[in-house]
């Protein structure tokens, strides 16, 4: 889904000094949209690698930009694209990219990348892109995207339950539903999350992933707008007004898009409803930052658990 590159270089510096003073009814344009027309936000900074001789960004690089945020839009639509697809029974193929250039962004700039779908056809979506600077808008671009059979490239119509995601999301709608409940309700989708997060890609052996706590615990799992299963977490039972949340696992591409979060801040309320007071976890060293931002402090000297570094954090719940 890689847009085409710009056909030649752009000087919108240039191109200002030589536009006309005005134009013909037939080629007024609506106004650009400014920040406020955008839900979504992908930020980044101008690095050395993306300037010209002149040291603004070469102009092809907007669309790279464009399809930085496209991707980081679908993570926030809880969304992982390549399986998302492959539920959906179609791939998305770019039609038509334009850009419109009214300013340069220079190395070092820090960039807002305004994303928004403004509208969806029978096979088609129509993606607006506003880049910015703080409150000025540098440039546009508008991304024609296809739904299609990926095995004959031929169009086919955008899947209601893809029609109803986005839109949502663009209504202010939450992305993603936890549901709480025991193993034999949740076990199925928490042992797929648990199996590819903490087996697959962690390598942690499976004989060390499962336990007799599974059956006692009060479970979590996070599930996207397609249904699909995406993060799971669980609550042991507590001790002494001291409850231990566990097991956190969230799909790979959706990290830092809010799933964990959600759940665990679900989690958290159950043990708060049964009156807990106080929350332990041990948190992969790599997640330590995870946890604090969610009031979590550190208790305790770094450890290993199954191979990997860990450390006791703990939480009260007012």
């Amino acid at each position: 889904m890689r847009p085409p590159p710009c056909a030649a270089p752009y000087s919108p510096d240039i191109m200002s000094q030589s536009q006309p003073q005005s134009q013909p009814q037939s080629q007024v344009k609506t106004p650009a949209p400014s920040r406020d027309a955008f839900r979504f936000f992908h930020r980044l900074r101008v690095r050395w690698a993306e300037v010209d001789m002149q040291k603004i960004v070469f102009n092809a690089h907007y669309l790279m930009y464009a399809d930085t945020a496209v991707a980081d839009y679908w993570r926030v639509l809880t969304l992982p694209y390549e399986e998302a697809m492959h539920h959906l029974g179609g791939d998305l193929y770019v039609k038509k990219a334009t850009v419109e250039y009214h300013a340069s962004a220079k190395m070092d700039d820090r960039l807002d990348i305004g994303m928004r779908c403004a509208r969806i056809g029978n096979s088609s979506m129509a993606f607006e892109c506003g880049i910015f600077r703080g409150e000025d808008l540098l440039v546009m671009v508008d991304l024609l995207y296809v739904f299609a059979d990926p095995a004959t490239q031929t169009s086919k119509p955008v899947p209601q339950a893809l029609r109803d995601c986005i839109e949502g999301y663009e209504r202010g709608e939450e992305m993603v539903t936890i549901r709480t409940g025991s193993w034999d309700e949740l076990g199925a989708d928490a042992r797929e999350i648990r199996l590819r997060v903490f087996v697959g890609e962690q390598k942690i052996p499976v004989e060390d992933e499962w336990d007799e706590a599974d059956a006692v615990c009060v479970h979590a799992v996070a599930y996207n707008r397609l249904g699909m299963a995406v993060g799971t977490g669980r609550l042991l039972p507590a001790e002494g007004n001291v409850s231990k949340i566990g097991r956190m696992a969230v799909h790979e591409v959706l990290r830092g898009s809010g799933v964990g979060r959600a759940i665990l801040e679900r989690l958290m309320d159950s043990a708060r409803a049964r009156g807990d007071r106080e929350i332990v976890l041990h948190a992969q060293r790599s997640a330590q930052a995870f946890y604090a931002k969610m009031g979590f402090l550190i208790v305790g000297a770094p450890f290993e658990e199954v191979g990997i570094p860990h450390v006791t954090m703990s939480g009260l719940l007012g």
